[in-house]
């Protein structure tokens, strides 16, 4: 079935655009916003609304098919694409990329977004919430036009086989780091918290804050989750365990507090995000390899999380292939086409090193339910909820797509009853 026309509508995201360097460098919070003066290319403010494109990809039937340009809450950060401003890239999706892909067949997903991910506008590539948000539209079109699943469309194009479950959902607190997370630990949800540790403040002069709120989790699990409830903790710091410890990071001082921060989650796993940023790809990941060193020859058993210079395929390629992290943010926005995403997740296989099919909360509900089904398709370690920060949202729209994709698919593949007559015989 052919594409016949494409559709930009300018629109809001499910949280805002923060810039990090000037939180970082020490921006004082007002309320809900920042005071103080931007300092990355692009922001007006310090917080400002997110936004996204709300693409329609329109078919010969008549249909009408969406997905959601979006970017991450720190663009513009850690190598990423500059601030997205949905109304000046409305014209280019409407322009140069519908003269591209309108008229081509819908069955062609993966040959579609390759399109957009090898195009340029002005001699520059196009930004990476683009080729996200109309990859969405166009995988949710090529279901249409077979009749299935967008995890099976994915699933056929990758080469996977789909999980049969849905995967683990990780929520995230956002700064209601105490009330959002007894919500999670309610609802039994498998990993959790992220804690949104970005400042000194948030993690202590010495990481002793940190350190309380990690007891505080195993013992507030234990009281309110499920029987037979046992979580994954997943922190999410900033870079600021190298802001406080600095470098080397195998030395004892470090490596000491990693434990006391296996002590404090026990009988539960431990996983940091982000634990340094030092300011470019190939440091972060000499800084990565030199903290997971330092941990194995101690029998610390903290998994490290790869966050920041981990945008794009061949990043995460990187990260994989030096061994720099027990698991990959895969922060979908990032990496541009959907199916990029789900390449990254395949990359992970037979490594040693776990995708996480993250995102931000900066995104929407289509992209999320979107990302649940590449989840599904490539059989991600975890993925996240989004958008938003007040968790349940966010958890209801990724669960229940991962759920609901899974139950028919189920349902149609369960044999009739002449099937089963055909197989005895």
């Amino acid at each position: 079935m052919r594409i016949e026309a494409i559709h930009a509508t300018p629109g809001y995201s499910g949280f805002f655009f923060d810039d990090q360097r000037a939180i970082k460098e020490g921006a004082v919070q007002d309320g809900f916003t920042y005071d103080g003066t931007p300092v990355t290319d692009g922001f007006d403010e310090i917080r400002q609304a997110g936004e996204t494109l709300i693409v329609d990809v329109e078919l010969a039937d008549g249909s009408v098919h969406r997905g959601d340009c979006a970017a991450v809450q720190y663009s513009g950060a850690g190598g990423r694409d500059p601030l997205f401003r949905a109304a000046e890239y409305a014209p280019v999706v409407e322009g140069p990329v519908a003269e591209e892909l309108v008229g081509r067949e819908a069955s062609e997903f993966l040959a579609n977004a390759d399109l957009l991910e090898d195009g340029e506008f002005d001699g520059d590539r196009l930004h990476t919430a683009i080729r996200y948000g109309v990859s969405q539209a166009l995988l949710a079109a090529a279901a249409h036009d077979a009749g299935t699943t967008r995890t099976d469309v994915l699933a056929d194009e990758l080469g996977t086989e789909p999980a049969t479950e849905p995967v683990p959902v990780f929520g995230q607190s956002g700064d209601d780091r105490y009330v959002n997370t007894e919500k999670m630990f309610v609802k039994g949800v498998p990993v959790l918290p992220h804690g949104l540790i970005n400042s000194v403040e948030k993690i202590g002069e010495d990481g002793e804050t940190l350190l309380e709120y990690v007891e505080w989790l195993t013992e507030r699990s234990q009281e309110l989750g499920p029987e037979g409830y046992e979580p994954r903790f997943h922190i999410d710091v900033y870079g600021m365990i190298g802001e406080i410890f600095g470098a080397p990071y195998d030395r004892d001082e470090v490596v000491d507090y990693f434990g006391a921060l296996e002590d404090a989650a026990a009988p539960y796993p431990i996983q940091i995000e982000g634990p340094m940023d030092v300011g470019a790809r190939e440091a972060q990941i000499e800084a990565m390899i030199e903290l997971r060193e330092g941990l194995a020859d101690a029998g610390v058993g903290v998994d490290i999380v790869a966050d920041e210079w981990c945008n794009t395929f061949e990043d995460v390629r990187a990260f994989v292939d030096r061994g720099a992290a027990d698991v990959v943010q895969i922060k979908t926005p990032d990496l541009g086409g959907i199916h990029r995403s789900g390449q990254a997740v395949r990359y992970c296989e037979g490594t040693d090193t776990r995708a996480y099919l993250g995102g931000t909360c900066n995104e929407t509900e289509t992209s999320a339910r979107a990302c649940s089904h590449v989840a599904l398709a490539t059989g991600a370690a975890q993925v996240l909820a989004k958008p938003g920060m007040g968790f349940d949202e966010g958890y209801m729209i990724v669960e229940n797509e991962m759920r609901r994709a899974v139950a028919r698919r189920t349902r149609e593949q369960r044999p009739t009853s002449a099937d089963e007559v055909t197989a005895d015989d």
